[in-house]
């Protein structure tokens, strides 16, 4: 994969192009669903970079919407940005949209094309010991995981409780990134984890933007890392990412503060997860 670094106004010109977007919302609740839903063909695979989203079924006392808040719209807008902003070959279907693709952990064969998986709203998890074997398989062979849109200190636990299974803490701790890791240097110079709100909490609120208060003041990076230092497992905590990507087209406001911080995170996380 070959990049090329930008200069200053290329880093606004992120604020400067609008995709055209429908109405979504994120969901914050405890316990809910429990299944995967509805499962959809995936565009075949065709050596180019693909974001992949996994589904995870809610565990029952979980806190969180599910896998699919965000979906599709930031997938296809990150990887939009991706492409515009580097010049890695990113997969399309020709007709304008980037594909993404939806993997549970157990499709091993597919997950083996995917150098970065994300889950949304990690803060519902459940994983069965057959999940939580095969992403500790990926993740040991080099995978890159991406947790985010969790807020306050119970949907952390239920992450906590989650990734516990996959990587046991007492060998992989989880430790907040310094200022000077190379994630926050790998494109864009990132100077503090940026605090997302949802769309419809930040004007619902009248533009805050911490969506448990007290209990979810401090936006976190925190990751699981190798024995050679390397990230393995982010989890951005107390922040929505993914909000500035799925609703940048919705409202200009909205947009304006928090797409370039959004996209600056996403496209840092896309560099370093493939360069490392």
């Amino acid at each position: 994969m070959h990049t090329r670094r930008l200069r200053a106004p290329v880093v606004l010109a992120i604020a400067g192009v609008l995709l055209i977007a429908s109405v979504g919302a994120a969901q914050f609740r405890r316990g809910g669903r429990f299944g995967y839903g509805q499962m959809r063909e995936n565009p075949p695979y065709d050596g180019s970079f693909q974001f992949c989203r996994i589904m995870f079924r809610n565990a029952m006392d979980g806190d969180g919407g599910g896998w699919n808040v965000d979906w599709p719209r930031a997938d296809q807008n990150l990887s939009f940005r991706f492409s515009e902003l580097t010049t890695t070959s990113v997969s399309s279907d020709g007709k304008g949209t980037f594909n993404s693709i939806l993997i549970r952990l157990t499709d091993e064969e597919t997950l083996a094309h995917c150098p970065f998986i994300m889950i949304t709203e990690p803060g519902g998890t459940y994983l069965d010991e057959a999940e939580a074997t095969a992403l500790r398989t990926y993740l040991q062979k080099g995978g890159f995981l991406w947790a985010d849109d969790f807020w306050g200190e119970y949907a952390w636990q239920v992450w906590a409780r989650a990734i516990g299974q996959v990587l046991p803490h007492e060998e992989f701790p989880m430790v907040d990134l310094p200022p000077s890791d190379p994630l926050f240097h790998a494109f864009f110079e990132i100077r503090e984890v940026p605090q997302i709100p949802s769309i419809n909490f930040y004007f619902g609120s009248g533009g805050q933007t911490s969506e448990r208060g007290s209990d979810s003041r401090e936006p976190h990076a925190r990751a699981i890392l190798d024995g050679h230092g390397h990230i393995m497992v982010l989890s951005t905590h107390n922040t929505d990412i993914g909000d500035a990507w799925e609703r940048e087209g919705d409202n200009r406001e909205y947009f304006d503060r928090f797409a370039t911080p959004g996209y600056a995170f996403g496209i840092n996380v896309f560099i370093y997860a493939m360069t490392h």
